[in-house]
């Protein structure tokens, strides 16, 4: 019976820190992947710019006019322009971004 107290409390934190935080890194890996040229990106550095290439996990990023940046897929933060529908179709309706 002393055990129940911490299998409750480890329950409550699983559903309200663990779990959110994983939805969060698939969201975020799935928009990582789907990373293509063309798509108007910004960087957890908080550069904005226009994706021009895509090399593995090597992302050239047009930042202004002849600027181009040579960047890690993993810095990409967020993008702007609507996602591909194979995106939408992996991620479920309840698991929207949290925003």
């Amino acid at each position: 019976m002393s055990f129940l107290p911490l299998i409750i409390i480890f329950g409550v934190m699983y559903f309200l820190m663990i779990r959110p935080q994983q939805k969060k890194m698939k969201l975020q890996r799935a928009l990582i992947e789907s990373v293509k040229a063309g798509d108007e990106v910004v960087l957890n550095s908080g550069i904005f710019g226009v994706v021009r290439e895509v090399e593995g996990d090597v992302v050239w990023l047009e930042v202004a006019g002849d600027l181009e940046l040579k960047v890690l897929k993993g810095a990409i933060d967020q993008r702007f322009n609507p996602p591909t529908e194979a995106v939408e179709s992996e991620i479920p309706e309840e698991d929207s971004p949290i925003e």
